[in-house]
């Protein structure tokens, strides 16, 4: 088992470093490079543009491996287009972009696990770490695998970690099944007939009046056809027609962005279609034509059993049975590691970050990682890694 961190301080002046210059998505060139920099610098055997600027580690145990057992530990590296208002020392240097996630602090961990498992390397198996780009809604995950991720590297199992803000320091959030909800992003254009607003209404066709009822019609459809025991989301997030200079002018167009979330496929289903229905139905009404584009940018993230009993088990024994969140419930947000999930049987694990110094969620503009969690996190990923062989090994 491993504990014992011994460069921290180091492990921290990174991860201050990757902040102060994020990336967005498929553009983190000097992220990869700074990576890819210290893997080099530790000896470690990696490939680089794997999914765009992604990079594939692999540490060899030295034991025998005749079952050929091999297990996966995944990182996020990209940031968010948000300008930074959290007044660290290290904020972001980058205009308009920002970490905001954590993403510079699941590099770091995993770099802290590569470390410590090439040191005590006498284990039977390999360990791949997958560095990915891209997982805030653009597809990383998928461009991945796409480019070969499990048939270039024989991944048997694989785990993913994420910092929680939400959970106290020392708490660990995981379940069987799913733990995180599918995403979409749909946008909705009404075209409807502008005109003068004080000599023409009855002229026009409105389509701000059309937005109103569309949006009020939208948000029955949670509360009057989803079982309440299936959690699911829809949110309209943003709502634009006409100018605020043109007093007296109804627009042509209004157009709306928003998400769907659902825990099962089916409840997402019967979203997505009540919302298709409702704009068909307003378009049918006022004669118009109302476009809709529903983009499923995440699946739900599906743990499986077996690989949650092995996380479980390291929890418990580095940290404790009480390190483990009790009646822990799924989160409504969304991760492409749900991808990777459908491919390899694996597990997502949520990392408690919160305390009195860490207090703003994940996606503020006022969020920063909290490096005191880095150990946890290291430990955690080097001795699941650790398990998940044993377990192949035993098999």
């Amino acid at each position: 088992m491993i504990t014992k961190i011994n460069n921290l301080n180091e492990l921290i002046r990174f991860r201050q470093d990757l902040h102060r210059w994020p990336e967005l998505g498929f553009a983190e060139h000097e992220t990869s490079r700074k990576i890819a920099a210290h893997l080099e610098a530790l000896g470690v055997e990696y490939v680089g543009s794997v999914g765009g600027t992604g990079i594939v580690a692999k540490v060899v145990g030295t034991g025998d491996n005749h079952r050929m057992a091999s297990v996966g530990l995944r990182a996020d590296m990209d940031a968010l287009p948000l300008e930074e208002h959290s007044g660290v020392q290290h904020s972001s240097a980058n205009p308009g972009c920002m970490h905001a996630c954590g993403h510079d602090g699941h590099s770091t961990m995993l770099l802290g696990a590569i470390e410590h498992l090439q040191a005590n390397n006498d284990f039977s198996g390999t360990v791949y770490f997958v560095f990915q780009p891209a997982e805030e809604g653009v597809g990383g995950g998928k461009a991945m695998i796409n480019d070969g991720l499990f048939e270039r590297f024989p991944i048997n199992e694989i785990y993913g970690l994420h910092n929680w803000p939400d959970l106290p320091i020392g708490k660990f959030g995981l379940l069987e099944g799913p733990i995180m909800a599918s995403g979409d992003k749909f946008d909705i254009t009404i075209n409807a007939r502008g005109g003068h607003g004080g000599l023409n209404p009855h002229g026009c066709i409105d389509p701000i009046r059309i937005a109103a009822e569309l949006i009020n019609k939208a948000h029955t459809i949670v509360s009057r056809e989803i079982d309440p025991l299936s959690p699911a989301v829809l949110s309209i997030c943003a709502i634009q027609a006409g100018s605020m200079s043109g007093f007296n002018v109804i627009p042509h167009t209004a157009t709306m962005t928003g998400t769907i979330r659902a825990i099962d496929e089916e409840a997402g289903d019967i979203v997505r279609g009540a919302l298709k229905r409702i704009c068909d139905s307003l378009e049918h009404y006022y004669g118009i034509k109302i476009d809709l584009i529903i983009d499923n940018k995440f699946l739900a993230t599906v743990n499986e059993a077996d690989a949650v009993k092995t996380a479980r088990g390291v929890i418990r024994s580095c940290f404790g049975e009480d390190a483990l969140q009790q009646n822990y419930k799924p989160s409504m947000a969304s991760e492409d590691f749900s991808y990777m999930l459908v491919e390899r049987p694996g597990a997502y694990v949520h990392l408690g970050a919160g305390d009195k110094d860490h207090t703003h969620g994940l996606h503020s503009q006022k969020y920063d990682f909290n490096d005191s969690i880095i150990p946890h996190g290291i430990v955690f990923l080097a001795n699941v890694a650790l398990a998940s062989l044993d377990k192949q090994n035993a098999g």
